[in-house]
């Protein structure tokens, strides 16, 4: 297990997997808000720009003062220096991943980064 580490995570209201992973490049947490709570703060970055993930429920962020509603299968991408507050709804909770990474720090991705070998077989379909 030296090159990855797995973890698991619970239904806290926030875990942030930074140190849980090791991460180098990324912070990553996953947030769960109670039908009717609220972020308690509004906040905004000075280099990091956040990707927001809707895994299930519904709510709403408030960014730069305008409504966005969210559902699960939203993704959201905000720029680091946008004021943002994220809402559940009142008869669902909503819980979300946030991954937040330096604002034009991506260099390659996907294909131009990809090294590819042989598929390996496990013997399962």
């Amino acid at each position: 297990m030296e090159n990855f580490k797995k973890v698991n995570v619970a239904q806290d209201a926030r875990t942030e997997l930074h140190d849980k992973l090791s991460l180098t490049g990324a912070e990553i947490s996953i947030n769960h808000l109670p039908a009717g709570n609220s972020v308690p703060f509004v906040h905004s970055h000075k280099n990091n720009e956040e990707i927001y993930a809707v895994l299930d429920g519904s709510g709403k962020a408030v960014i730069d003062g305008e409504l966005v509603p969210l559902a699960a299968g939203d993704w959201i991408r905000i720029s680091p220096a946008a004021k943002r507050q994220f809402f559940a709804a009142e008869d669902t909770g909503i819980s979300f991943a946030c991954i937040q990474v330096k604002e034009h720090s991506l260099k390659g991705y996907t294909k131009d980064d990809a090294i590819i070998e042989p598929a390996v077989t496990t013997g399962t379909k």
